[in-house]
């Protein structure tokens, strides 16, 4: 199976990891950084690390650039173990492609674009959009069980908060010094707040410091995903992306939308010289859906 993109969209796919792995010999292709997720969920799945080059954020169809000869090695690799068959979650035509490239036998997957003719096992796009949803969808077309909720690791034990004030794209975060203002608040209230950002980037100790907390509050990103799978509560500032599509999936989840904007559903770049729809959430907006949120 293929999840090329990042390590929020990998947690979405644990679940459906998990349940692979109790009916077949599971081979996974993704970023590096899926290793530490698999040791600690999914340790029945093998990994074939690849960085492909259209999910860089910047520059990625410049084709001159990719990485030709690793994609030739990556397509000997894939084609020598001779994969019954080979599933994505992504209605991606370049998912699609590997999967042919790789010579799965059988190939599942929402097409898109023309990549029908990829696929052996075209299915219908989910009724909701979510994310989670498409793999969903795949474990219902192979008959296979699926709990998309993961036990609590670690069991809570006080009021600890950690915050990531961090995100993938900047049009994505939320303003640095009003998460501060968020946090000075919350100790003041009575919680103990750890403060994380993108600089801590082993996956290991991440993960670690969110399977230690009570409560996680960040920007629409991957350790708001991390931090779900975990089991723990998650409070999500969206900004040019939207719930629907990308929620944190713990039940007792929540957010806060963006402001308007036309141009929304946005990915890695906005149209405005600012981010208008994130930063336009004002610290006392924020606060008053948190505090909410906490006396849940």
């Amino acid at each position: 199976m293929t999840e090329l993109w990042g390590l929020g969209d990998l947690a979405l796919a644990v679940p459906f990891l998990r349940a692979a792995a109790r009916h077949a010999d599971v081979t996974l292709l993704a970023k590096p950084h899926a290793a530490p997720l698999l040791r600690r969920f999914a340790p029945e799945v093998a990994l074939v690390p690849f960085v492909a080059p259209w999910t860089a954020f910047r520059g990625k169809y410049r084709l001159h650039r990719w990485p030709w000869r690793e994609l030739a090695a990556l397509r000997r690799t894939l084609r020598a173990a001779r994969f019954d068959f080979g599933v994505s979650a992504r209605p991606d035509p370049r998912d699609h492609a590997v999967l042919a490239l790789a010579g799965c036998r059988a190939r599942l997957g929402f097409p898109r674009a023309g990549s029908r003719l990829l696929l052996t096992r075209p299915l219908p796009p989910p009724p909701r959009p979510h994310r989670s949803d498409y793999w969903r969808a795949l474990a219902r077309e192979l008959d296979w069980s699926f709990a998309p909720e993961m036990p609590r690791l670690t069991p809570p034990r006080g009021q600890r908060v950690v915050i990531h004030t961090g995100a993938g794209q900047s049009v994505r975060q939320w303003p640095v010094e009003r998460f501060r203002e968020i946090a000075r608040r919350l100790e003041a209230a009575g919680w103990s707040v750890t403060m994380l950002d993108d600089s801590l980037s082993d996956v290991d100790r991440l993960l670690d410091t969110l399977a230690d907390a009570d409560r996680f509050i960040g920007n629409d990103s991957g350790p708001g995903h991390l931090a779900a799978l975990l089991g723990v509560p998650t409070f999500t500032i969206f900004g040019p992306q939207l719930p629907e599509l990308f929620a944190p999936q713990h039940p007792a989840a929540a957010w806060i939308e963006g402001g308007r904007c036309p141009y929304k559903p946005c990915f890695d770049s906005c149209r405005f010289p600012t981010p208008h729809c994130i930063q336009s959430l004002a610290t006392d907006e924020v606060w008053s859906r948190v505090q909410a949120w906490l006396a849940r």
